[in-house]
């Protein structure tokens, strides 16, 4: 990987807009090259059909203890309500409950405020509570956990701190990540990465398209054009440049001849 300033940014919504068009296997690819492994192993879709692109918005889970509760039960202003608040549009809840399948980050009365706020949804490698109730009220939110349950996160976990690095699924997420779900799960895009392995995978999915084209006209086997080659690539772009230069020039003469 070339030297890069790896700084967090705030990724914009066209950026997000983009993503919601590309599928998370490609994007794990892309990601895979770079020595960057982040998908969440155990996190599927509970809202399938609906495609995920957000910043995340951390919250962090630890097993309960009498101490600790006296320090982070308060209300309005626990660790839970700080992270929900922090989220908006193109914002997504993700919640690092250690990997308890059956602990629920939260139910339908808590969630209320990520549905208010039009937060995205929320990400847990825990379960999500009250599901049928999320949709039947229409709360909006695009959901991944790994199981559905009827209990709360104790005696499991209770939330403890948020807007910090985190893990869900066994990945790094830090604050601004990129979330990208699709029925396949989720895949987090560091923010600094996040435009340009978004360029990447959009010139990979042409590609592909591309070549699935060649191989249906011919009719070969996909083997002769894939993966595709850095010759196909160049092939790809030289046809691109083209179609760009006749596109400029077609316009062009169009607004000489007014």
């Amino acid at each position: 990987m070339p030297d890069r300033s790896m700084k967090p940014v705030n990724v914009s919504q066209s950026v997000l807009n983009r993503y919601k068009q590309l599928p998370i296997a490609t994007v794990w690819g892309a990601l895979k090259k770079e020595g960057i492994d982040s998908y969440m192993e155990g996190v599927r879709a509970f809202t399938p059909g609906h495609r995920l692109a957000a910043r995340a918005r951390t919250l962090r889970f630890l097993p309960p203890r009498p101490d600790k509760d006296k320090e982070t039960r308060a209300g309005e202003k626990s660790p839970e309500y700080r992270a929900m608040a922090r989220c908006g549009p193109g914002d997504v809840l993700v919640a690092d409950i250690m990997g308890k399948r059956l602990a629920a980050i939260a139910g339908d009365v808590k969630l209320l405020q990520l549905s208010m706020n039009k937060a995205e949804g929320l990400v847990t490698d825990g379960a999500i509570r009250d599901l049928d109730v999320i949709l039947r009220e229409k709360y909006g939110l695009i959901v991944y956990a790994q199981d559905r349950t009827p209990y709360g996160g104790r005696p499991w976990a209770e939330p403890y701190e948020e807007n910090l690095d985190i893990q869900c699924g066994g990945v790094l997420v830090r604050p601004g990540d990129v979330i990208v779900g699709d029925d396949d799960g989720c895949v987090v895009v560091p923010s600094w990465f996040a435009e340009e392995i978004c360029s990447r995978v959009e010139e990979t999915e042409a590609v592909e398209a591309y070549i699935k084209v060649k191989i249906k006209k011919e009719k070969v086997a996909p083997g002769k054009y894939y993966p595709p080659s850095p010759e196909t690539y160049a092939e790809f772009r030289n046809l691109k440049a083209g179609a760009g230069k006749r596109a400029a020039s077609s316009t062009g003469k169009r607004v000489r001849r007014k």
